[in-house]
């Protein structure tokens, strides 16, 4: 049996290559998309959003270029909410996300999910992240 890393490592690889398809058809990144749902959610602000994603701006910087990219696609309006536009490819794209979601557990019990959720935030907090 491969250990905990290991299967860590090659499901975080396959979930990001995977997304990467899902999202190729907007031409999105997955931080896009992050962004377009984190000012669905109702962040309005470049900065509200790089609070709201702080841990991947901890590691990449601030989002900021990826709202103004969402702004230049004509997505985010000037006060930060979406527009018509933004709240068409928000529907689309999340909808494709649900799908990609659903694919990622199918044959997944409720139960086992929830097991293995519960066993990864244990072994985050083991080492002092939760």
């Amino acid at each position: 049996m491969k250990p905990l890393g290991w299967w860590l490592r090659h499901l975080h690889e396959l979930l990001e290559s995977s997304m990467a398809q899902v999202l190729d058809a907007e031409s999105l990144t997955r931080r896009h998309w992050q962004v377009l749902n984190t000012i669905a959610l109702g962040a309005r602000t470049p900065e509200q959003v790089d609070t709201a994603m702080a841990p991947f701006v901890a590691g990449e910087g601030s989002m900021a270029p990826k709202v103004a990219d969402l702004r230049t696609r004509g997505w985010v309006a000037e006060d930060g909410t979406l527009t018509a536009d933004g709240r068409a490819a928000h529907a689309r794209v999340e909808e494709r996300v649900k799908e990609f979601r659903a694919k990622a557990v199918e044959g997944i019990g409720e139960d086992d999910y929830r097991t293995t959720l519960r066993t990864l935030e244990q072994c985050a907090a083991n080492l002092g992240a939760a």
